[in-house]
């Protein structure tokens, strides 16, 4: 999508703030002892009272409101009776529509006790995105995220997950421009347009190189196996530099 006028502005920064609200209550829920299912319908009831629809059900018929990955699951994990655990790694993407609009936004939280590895690779994975994030603006090549991010990586001693891409955003879950590599590809030369609405969510890990599908038709895990996080913002290409919609706020 790209924004042209002020009521997609508008309707886009609203479906922002409800995904990026629900991120966070979510994230502050996250306990010991509950399952992925509970933790989703604690998502489902926050988006719902703000009058959104979740994404993943509207679009594709994903059995959840939102996707929750555990550990050695890295994206579209199904929200179910799996328990969360002390030590667990939990990854949560959101995306929701309201009145047209769709945005996404994810974050992974570890569940204490933490060790210093772990600790580092959340902190990591946040600064991964904002290094990302920064190539965001008007007429700017979508290359140079990919590699910035990969520069990231590579001098902090962590791999990148590539086969799993950023994507437009807006009118719908996902549209053009698809596969947005958040590493490295020599073959990207598209420019960002002012207005193009994407989001930016690398993959970072402490070995992975890719993701694989698992026994279920969604669930897809690291491959080789290894702790893996994903931060994720969606936002808008401006003459300015990024417009960030997935910010928690009124």
């Amino acid at each position: 999508m790209t924004v042209t006028n002020d009521d997609d502005l508008t309707g886009l920064k609203q479906i922002g703030r409800i995904v990026a609200n629900t991120l966070e209550v979510m994230g502050k829920a996250v306990e010991p002892g509950m399952t992925t299912l509970e933790l989703d319908q604690i998502g489902r009831a926050f988006m719902e009272a703000a009058g959104a629809r979740p994404a993943p059900e509207l679009a594709y018929a994903f059995p959840g409101a939102t996707c929750i990955s555990v550990n050695e699951e890295i994206a579209h994990g199904i929200p179910g009776a799996r328990r969360i655990n002390p030590g667990d790694l939990v990854n949560i993407d959101v995306s929701a529509e309201k009145d047209g609009y769709f945005a996404d936004t994810g974050a992974s939280f570890a569940v204490p006790p933490v060790t210093r590895a772990v600790e580092r690779l959340c902190r990591d994975g946040r600064r991964a995105m904002w290094t990302g994030l920064r190539q965001v603006g008007a007429g700017k090549p979508l290359a140079g995220i990919g590699q910035a991010v990969g520069t990231f990586a590579r001098k902090n001693g962590y791999t990148l997950v590539r086969n799993l891409a950023s994507h437009g955003v807006g009118l719908s879950l996902h549209e053009e421009p698809t596969e947005i590599a958040t590493w490295p590809d020599a073959s990207e030369r598209r420019v960002m347009q002012e207005g193009l609405v994407f989001t930016i969510e690398p993959f970072l890990s402490l070995g992975a190189e890719f993701a694989e599908d698992g026994d279920d038709p969604w669930t897809l895990y690291s491959q080789p196996r290894a702790l893996t996080v994903q931060y994720e913002h969606t936002v808008i290409a401006s003459r300015h530099g990024p417009l960030v919609l997935t910010l928690p706020g009124q």
